[in-house]
């Protein structure tokens, strides 16, 4: 069956409903954290303020979190005489690098350009030549395998790169604006080429809360490539590590009776590759092409959090397999109706268990103190 997200027919995201610029932005004294939580518990919905997760979660209950760094993926080029924008994806074990080539508008790359044909030499920055050598997948020419004149991308990177944006932001942002709390730098210098975006709204003062009210965290690492909002395809492959230490703190969750609940899609893809047939999780690192779906089902997960995705992006199929189709259309129509933000400076969506283990009647609850 040729499966997309299911959440797709007779509905859209209004331009206006894009988030423009980070939260903290919108106005004096506001933090990461001024964002708006939409909950389902099933099909039963309600809506908060980001700063009430703690009294959302139970005490141990474990948030599954991402600790890549975000790299500066972005950096101007020319082809011959015309200029591009490249977007480093992902770094190969032969040192090639998964590349997107786009056209540059001056409001942030919207449009991507067919890459190849092989043999195709990138000016970068620095003098340095990037030599685009066969297409990353039989799917398209979106994103090719390219190897650099420097081996050391990541050094050009930082010199010259900039973060990925895209045209319904107002301007570009400094690297940090992109970084999580939970952002830790890796051995060798690699990233994810966009932000692990759901875990953007924690800040250390609300992570101490959580801590102190017996919430844990597992840190889990998966850097991410370039998201692709015209294709909609499904994820690349890419370099995942789950430790024994956070394996060990997930099954002493479960066991425990807290829930699993991965901050973003990118934990959820990490655990669920590390996870056995029994559903066991154990150590494991390399690269993991796993994409999950109602079908496949979660091992590990009894929640997400996660960002608003488009209509037709396969992050959806991920959201049904954890929360079930009824909860994810539900929990749409109403971000749509309440006109929540999306992208990675929007608001966010708590997918949990149903309470009692019972269906609820379809509802929206709205709090009215402490809310957005």
């Amino acid at each position: 069956m040729n499966r997309t997200a299911t959440v797709r027919a007779g509905w859209e995201v209004p331009a206006e409903l894009s988030a423009r610029v980070p939260a903290e932005q919108r106005g004096p004294g506001l933090d990461r954290d001024a964002v708006r939580l939409l909950v389902s518990r099933g099909t039963r919905v309600s809506h908060h303020a980001f700063g009430d997760l703690p009294g959302l979660l139970r005490a141990g209950d474990l948030l599954v979190v991402n600790t890549s760094m975000t790299l500066a993926a972005a950096v101007d080029a020319e082809i011959g005489h015309a200029r591009v924008v490249v977007h480093f994806s992902t770094r190969g074990d032969d040192g090639r690098w998964a590349v997107e080539l786009r056209e540059p508008d001056g409001r942030g790359t919207t449009r991507a350009r067919a890459g190849g044909p092989a043999g195709t030499e990138v000016r970068l920055p620095g003098d340095v030549r990037l030599l685009l050598e066969e297409p990353l997948s039989r799917r398209g020419a979106r994103l090719w395998w390219g190897r650099a004149s420097d081996p050391d991308v990541l050094g050009m990177l930082r010199r010259y790169g900039r973060p990925v944006r895209y045209s319904y932001t107002n301007r570009d942002q400094p690297l940090p604006v992109y970084l999580t709390v939970f952002a830790l730098p890796s051995a060798d210098g690699s990233g994810s080429a966009e932000m692990p975006s759901a875990a953007r709204p924690f800040t250390a003062r609300l992570v101490a809360e959580l801590v102190s009210r017996g919430v844990q965290f597992a840190p889990v690492t998966l850097h991410t490539g370039v998201a692709s909002p015209e294709a909609h395809e499904p994820p690349y492959p890419e370099r995942f590590a789950v430790t024994e230490s956070s394996a060990r703190l997930v099954e002493a969750a479960r066991a425990g009776g807290g829930r699993v609940i991965g901050v973003g899609t990118t934990a959820v893809r990490a655990v669920e590759s590390a996870a056995g047939p029994d559903g066991v999780v154990r150590a494991a690192e390399g690269w993991t092409g796993l994409v999950v779906t109602p079908e496949r089902g979660v091992r590990v997960f009894d929640g997400l959090l996660t960002g608003l995705h488009e209509p037709q992006a396969s992050h959806l199929l991920m959201l049904e397999a954890v929360a079930g189709r009824a909860a994810v259309e539900r929990g749409y129509e109403e971000a749509l109706r309440e006109r929540y933000l999306w992208h990675e400076f929007g608001d966010v969506h708590l997918l949990l268990p149903e309470e009692g283990g019972q269906p609820e009647t379809p509802h929206a609850e709205h709090c009215f103190s402490n809310c957005w």
